[in-house]
């Protein structure tokens, strides 16, 4: 699977993207660069997914890529997936905001669709 290296090694890129990730489910809409969202948003989807399905193995997965966070899966498993039963996919929506000052990195806004 092509991705992008995000100018980290590789375990800092994981933590990261599972921080990201984790901030998604829990305040359902963040601001970070456009390429850090466009990447979070594979996992994001992959997350809510695994909610859906909702067996202890796809449970187990999310706790595994989730750093053990518990809230962040019940709020997947109990709360997302219920919203999202009808929805086959596209859970996350990328807006694109002004140029970060100092370094004029392009920023984005990901949140949950409604």
């Amino acid at each position: 699977m092509a991705y992008r290296k995000l100018g980290r090694d590789c375990k800092h890129r994981r933590s990261m993207l599972a921080n990201l990730t984790k901030d998604v489910i829990m305040h359902e809409r963040i601001e970070t660069t456009e390429t850090r969202a466009k990447e979070v948003r594979k996992f994001v989807d992959k997350m809510i997914t695994y909610g859906k399905n909702g067996s202890l193995v796809s449970r187990r997965q999310a706790l595994a890529f989730l750093q053990n966070d518990n809230e962040a899966v019940q709020k997947v498993f109990n709360d997302l997936a219920k919203r999202y039963e009808n929805r086959n996919g596209g859970y996350t929506r990328i807006m694109k905001t002004a140029e970060r000052r100092g370094d004029n990195s392009l920023m984005a806004i990901i949140e949950l669709v409604k």
